[in-house]
């Protein structure tokens, strides 16, 4: 019998990308989400009990990717983020471990970590694996913790199989910081960030799909999905205060393309999240990390994955805003 699995936020950028891959698969897929889409089967609020229940008939995995982001903060209110991403996720637990499903995946964020991600002047850059306690700095991240140890308590109360997993940043659009966008090339950033804190689309789809197989036999676990950095635990001193210098003892060849691409490393950075338990629990294995990159930009390729360009980029709000991507508080 083919498996039935319920993509929540099916008209987001990941939703999508799940649905793009499923498709090709033998499961059946229910897509969710509050927008119309191609991808969408179902209209409607994971807010409302009521829908979620009839979404959940015949399901036997979920795979929630629905939420309020960190864009959001500003124009949407406290209130609005509790009903999506705790109530929300409520609902589904509820009902999913009513019907029975076979696995529960989360999709939660690096950003839950917060205040844990900018240590203190002098200090080494954060080291940061699935054991350091998030501090969250906002409502966003807040949310997403809680929604977390919801995902924790039914598992222990109803034995149901949930896997979390903390993605880094996979969003195509503009960083937020102005600064940011003023001193650096939008695409010298994103290869940046994959030394620390970027993944690609397509290697979180594998992470979620991989999730979704291992469920079963691990029950419970949280796990931080980005890309495999080349720097080790020994680099987090000079990293904060010398990051150029670190990146030419572990990748040497990446200064000349660089150069020839009037592209800049950042001067310092502050942490380093590490994607040891996803690789040795998952059998996860990241293509697209910044030895790819840099060998796509030293042959005048695309660096992003074929499900990543088909995706494209879509924003977090109906209207534009002239100050960066979205507004910043």
């Amino acid at each position: 019998m083919n498996m039935r699995v319920l993509v929540t936020g099916s008209a987001g950028h990941l939703g999508e990308a799940l649905i793009r891959t499923l498709q090709n698969t033998s499961r059946e897929v229910v897509g969710l989400d509050v927008l119309t889409s191609p991808f969408t089967s179902s209209v409607g609020s994971i807010a409302d009990r009521s829908f979620v229940k009839r979404c959940m008939q015949g399901v036997d995995a979920v795979l929630h990717t629905a939420t309020l982001h960190k864009p959001h903060v500003v124009t949407h209110s406290r209130q609005d983020f509790v009903d999506t991403n705790i109530t929300g996720t409520l609902h589904l637990l509820e009902e999913a471990a009513a019907v029975g499903v076979a696995a529960f995946v989360f999709t939660s964020t690096t950003s839950a970590f917060g205040g844990a991600l900018t240590p203190p002047a002098g200090a080494p850059a954060a080291w940061v694996t699935e054991d350091v306690r998030p501090v969250p700095r906002n409502i966003y991240g807040v949310t997403k913790t809680a929604a977390e140890d919801l995902c924790e308590s039914f598992h222990r109360e109803h034995r149901l199989a949930c896997l979390i997993l903390r993605t880094s940043r996979f969003f195509p659009e503009e960083d937020d910081s102005r600064h940011t966008r003023q001193a650096y090339d939008d695409n010298n950033v994103k290869a940046n960030e994959y030394l620390y804190r970027r993944v690609d689309l397509e290697d979180v789809v594998k992470a979620h799909l991989l999730a979704l197989e291992k469920a079963s036999s691990i029950g419970f676990g949280r796990f931080i999905i980005s890309a495999t950095t080349p720097f080790l635990p020994e680099d987090a001193l000079d990293l904060r205060v010398n990051a150029p210098l670190v990146l030419r003892r572990r990748v040497p060849d990446y200064e000349a393309e660089y150069a020839r691409r009037g592209w800049k490393m950042f001067p310092g950075i502050d942490r380093v999240y590490v994607n040891e338990r996803a690789r040795k629990d998952l059998g996860w294995r990241p293509r697209y990390d910044f030895r790819y990159v840099l060998d796509c930009l030293r042959a005048g390729a695309d660096p992003r994955s074929p499900l990543a360009r088909a995706v494209g980029s879509k924003g977090y709000h109906a209207h534009p805003f002239t100050e960066g991507p979205y507004p910043v508080s």
